[in-house]
């Protein structure tokens, strides 16, 4: 049989860390490795795979379209990508969102937002939270907060501030005649699952308003159904003028888009550009994508699955527990203890989840999940909790030879992009 790990090490540069399989198929909630086993899916691809892995729609949507015309750069108009900004724009949006930019990933949608507050503004200061994150590009970096992000590659851009997430005070602080930008995250994924009060959001806003700051909300991970609502922004009736999409665009394939309101004008022709963004097989995906999601009642489905999925997690009696939180589907659960030997009790259990920092399990399956497969994931849950407190003593899994997971981020770090 062939060794894809061993395959995969000899080219790779080491960069990610890895799980100790090879998957090679996904259906639906569910994936398979090498060796047959299956799992059910509560990474979904870091997110992307909001409709569920392969769906027949996106596949046949992507086929056609990859056999009819597969690339066309932006100096053209294209019919599929007319559609696309249609179906967002004047159909899916927030109210306000009225003109589109695409690219090919979360980084880069937070790259062209940054740089499109500065030139509207004329600014250069940007406000961030603590614990957020919102990519790993310069200008996405300098707006992250984990060092451990940060630190390899100081000095960042200059003119970055972080404050202290759903804190009014803080920000009212902050934001002054320099600021060009305030992001924010509705809920901080690789931050801990942890969510915004609606009084500080709009509070931030209104202070952005004020003093003539852009508002830039960071929805790669929250977009597309995710929380209950097709973007996170509408729980709150917020009206940004930047809204950053991603990963659950498209299906799985990689795409990126910044939704910007009419306060974001001007931007001076050729300022900034992609060579792949918007290319007819990802726009077709993207649009099959929002079939599938409104046909299939996904958003509504995400809303009454993650109320019952977290419902079935505080009903675990288990002491490692300190807290369940979430929204949706993007459902965190914050342990007494570090997170990685419960990822590994739950893979060995057919279950794969996230870790979000050190102490913090995340769970984000397609919006798609049953209850029976949730009752699974948190029966095994409770199962693997029982056997670490049973047994708090945990073998350190050293491999020898091969770089595998060693620590914390080990079983795969929360954002990608």
């Amino acid at each position: 049989m062939t060794d894809y790990q061993a395959m995969e090490d000899r080219s790779s540069m080491g960069i990610l860390t890895k799980r100790d399989v090879v998957i090679v198929r996904g259906s639906g909630t569910r994936v398979w490795d090498s060796e047959g086993k299956e799992y059910i899916d509560c990474i979904a691809g870091h997110g992307t795979a909001n409709v569920g892995h392969s769906h027949p729609v996106v596949v046949d949507a992507v086929a056609r379209q990859a056999k009819r015309l597969m690339s066309c750069p932006e100096a053209f108009y294209n019919d599929i990508r007319a559609k696309l900004g249609t179906a967002l724009c004047q159909e899916a949006a927030p109210i306000g969102l009225s003109r589109l930019f695409l690219c090919n990933s979360g980084t880069e949608a937070v790259e062209a937002a940054l740089k499109f507050a500065r030139v509207v503004t004329g600014r250069t200061g940007v406000i961030a939270a603590q614990r957020g994150f919102h990519g790993r590009t310069f200008g996405a970096l300098s707006a992250t907060w984990n060092p451990k992000y940060r630190k390899p590659f100081e000095p960042l851009l200059p003119g970055f501030t972080h404050v202290l997430y759903n804190d009014v005070e803080a920000m009212d602080k902050a934001i002054d005649d320099r600021t060009a930008a305030v992001i924010l995250e509705i809920v901080q994924g690789e931050g801990g699952v942890r969510l915004a009060s609606s009084e500080y959001l709009k509070r931030v806003e209104t202070f952005c308003r004020e003093r003539g700051a852009l508002f830039i909300v960071d929805e790669v991970q929250t977009g597309f159904g995710r929380t209950g609502a097709l973007f996170a922004s509408q729980h709150h009736d917020l009206r940004p003028d930047i809204l950053c999409l991603a990963k659950a665009m498209a299906g799985g394939l990689p795409v990126g888009a910044v939704l910007c309101s009419d306060s974001v004008k001007e931007i001076p022709a050729m300022s900034h550009g992609t060579t792949f963004g918007g290319s007819p097989v990802i726009c077709a995906a993207a649009l099959a994508t929002l079939s599938v999601i409104k046909n299939e009642r996904l958003v509504e489905h995400a809303e009454v699955s993650g109320t019952y999925f977290r419902d079935r997690l505080r009903a675990i009696s288990a002491p490692g527990i300190r807290e369940i939180r979430g929204m949706g589907l993007m459902v965190g659960v914050e342990l007494k203890g570090r997170v990685t030997p419960v990822l590994r009790g739950l893979m060995e259990r057919s279950v794969m989840a996230l870790p979000a920092g050190n102490t913090v399990l995340r769970f984000l399956p397609p919006l798609s999940i049953t209850s029976e497969d949730i009752d699974q994931v948190t029966d095994a849950l409770k199962e693997v909790l029982s056997s670490l407190e049973a047994s708090p003593r945990v073998r350190s899994n050293k491999q020898g030879g091969r770089r595998r997971h060693s620590t914390a981020g080990e079983l795969g770090s929360g954002e990608s992009g």
